[in-house]
């Protein structure tokens, strides 16, 4: 239960307004992520761009001629399928590393009472993978936002920036309006070609990941008006990410929108469905707004009512299962929060009505939320319910005109190490080596957390009894409040028509004109372009 009190306090934090005056505590602080935090007072708000952007990357044409050049090379092979896909469902597995990949294989094993190693998770048995570089165009280790505009908008951008080109510095509301800097996502070319388009998340609505197929921000953190505030813009002229998501295309025109925070589309003077108060300053109640704009909509807020929903006879479904981020699956109450896997499962339903087709993006955002704790337990976990919902997809889809790409927007710093013999306990200690001192050390590490486990000398102290379960605080090495993303590569694996494009070492950037080639939209080549 230590995480979800962590995300209680967190969200208490944010609902006071803290979080956002304050940079961002917890996971996502904007001002670390921006370089800002070093070498300044704690909370400072002293605004310094000092992260170098190449100049010819804030051009969103450069991205869109490099995919081009990434695509034509693999298509200068062998094509072995030329089958167009009717749907695409994008997977991302938020802060997913090939370690937390890996780590979750063997927790699958080991709770199937196998030594794990052996075991496989779903999405590894598909028939293309693929590495995707996750650096960003003022970032070598990136965040959600500026990896969200890459995999969703086929542009490269700042950190922190979302939707928006790297000619856009933080917090910089103005140069967000140009209309030269604002890019277009695959939800919006998949809108145009008359498919359907739905987002899912465990995070919230508004949460940078799923925000990449709506959003356009120099700002990841604002997300309703009194953030926007917060920050020292004013929010009637820059608009809010909820607002954004109601009122503008191509948001207002999702056919299922899957997630948490509730309280960004409420006013502060109502309670929402949580028995929480919301967090707009402005008064604008956008469901009541949403609800009017979609005549046939259903709005759900728990796993009763999105079950008891009948797709066939609704229009649009928003579901928001908490005022704030939806609950660690291992901590929430089953009979109240829907899965992963019954999200997926009423979203591919639903999409699936439209003869044109549809593109999902379904994210398993919590496994960065464990990561970011330390809480190795808990990413693998999250990690685990991912993947169930990436069989669930496969299996009630046809292979033969559904493209299903599963990826994670960028790593986290955590390493498996140190010869442990099979079927050590994933989440606990390695019993085949000590450190210099005669000390054993865990299975699992972090490079930065908030727990060494060090002595009044500063010396390891053993673990025994401290790790080994699933909310157990992970050891780290350099202290730090909470865990860091890493820069390395992230996995990319595909099954389905023309998922064989995705292979090699590609550029982040690159993966939604592949997803776009295969089936048909944008204004980039297609396989259609292409078929005689």
């Amino acid at each position: 239960m230590l995480a979800q009190q962590i995300l209680m306090v967190l969200g208490a934090l944010a609902l006071a307004g803290v979080v956002q005056v304050q940079g961002g505590l917890g996971p996502h602080n904007v001002y670390e992520l921006s370089g800002q935090a070093a070498n300044k007072p704690r909370f400072s708000t002293d605004v310094a761009t000092d992260k170098y952007t190449p100049p010819e990357e804030m051009d969103p044409q450069f991205w869109y001629d490099l995919a081009n050049e990434e695509i034509n090379k693999r298509l200068a092979l062998p094509q072995p399928d030329k089958r167009k896909a009717k749907n695409v469902i994008l997977f991302l597995g938020d802060g997913m590393p090939l370690t937390t990949v890996t780590a979750a294989r063997i927790l699958k094993g080991q709770r199937q009472g196998k030594t794990g190693e052996e075991s496989s998770l779903s999405f590894e048995k598909f028939p293309h993978t693929a590495l995707s570089r996750t650096y960003c165009s003022n970032a070598q280790v990136p965040d959600s936002a500026c990896t969200a505009t890459a995999y969703l908008c086929g542009v490269k951008t700042n950190i922190i920036n979302i939707g928006v080109s790297a000619a856009v510095n933080f917090n910089n509301c103005t140069a967000s309006q140009d209309p030269n800097n604002r890019l277009t996502s695959i939800a919006e070319w998949a809108q145009n070609a008359g498919k359907s388009t739905g987002i899912v998340t465990t995070t919230t609505l508004t949460h940078a990941s799923p925000s990449g197929a709506y959003a356009k921000t120099a700002n990841r953190m604002w997300e309703c008006d009194t953030d926007v505030t917060s920050y020292g813009v004013d929010a009637s002229t820059c608009i809010d990410m909820a607002t954004q998501l109601v009122t503008q295309t191509p948001g207002k025109n999702f056919d299922i929108m899957f997630g948490g925070g509730m309280g960004k589309f409420l006013p502060k003077t109502i309670k929402d469905s949580h028995g929480n108060a919301g967090e707009r300053s402005d008064g604008v109640n956008l469901l009541s707004k949403w609800q009017s704009q979609h005549k046939g909509g259903v709005l759900v807020s728990n796993r009763k009512q999105l079950l008891n929903v009948n797709v066939s006879a609704v229009g649009n479904i928003i579901g928001l299962f908490e005022s704030q981020l939806m609950k660690f699956h291992r901590d929430a109450d089953a009979a109240y929060q829907p899965t992963l896997s019954e999200l997926t499962e009423v979203t591919i339903k639903k999409l699936s009505q439209n003869e044109n087709g549809y593109f999902a993006f379904i994210e398993g955002g919590l496994i960065d939320y464990g990561n970011h704790y330390t809480q190795a337990g808990y990413a693998l976990d999250e990690a685990l319910e991912f993947e169930k919902a990436i069989q669930l997809a496969r299996d009630i889809t046809d292979i033969e005109d559904t493209l299903i790409v599963v990826t994670a927007d960028h790593g986290h710093a955590v390493s498996i190490a140190g010869y442990p013999g099979r079927g050590t306990n994933i989440v606990g200690i390695n019993q085949h080596d000590t450190d210099l001192n005669g000390v054993r050390y865990s299975v699992l590490n972090y490079a930065a957390g908030p727990n060494q486990y060090l002595d009044e000398n500063g010396q390891r102290i053993p673990l025994d009894g401290l790790v080994g379960d699933d909310d157990s605080i992970t050891p780290s090495y350099i202290p730090k409040e909470q865990g860091v993303h890493s820069g390395e590569d992230v996995g990319i694996w595909a099954s389905g028509p023309q998922s064989h494009l995705l292979s090699g070492v590609m550029q982040q950037s690159t993966i939604p004109h592949i997803m776009a080639y295969a089936s048909c939209i944008g204004s980039g080549q297609t396989l259609c372009d292409n078929t005689t």
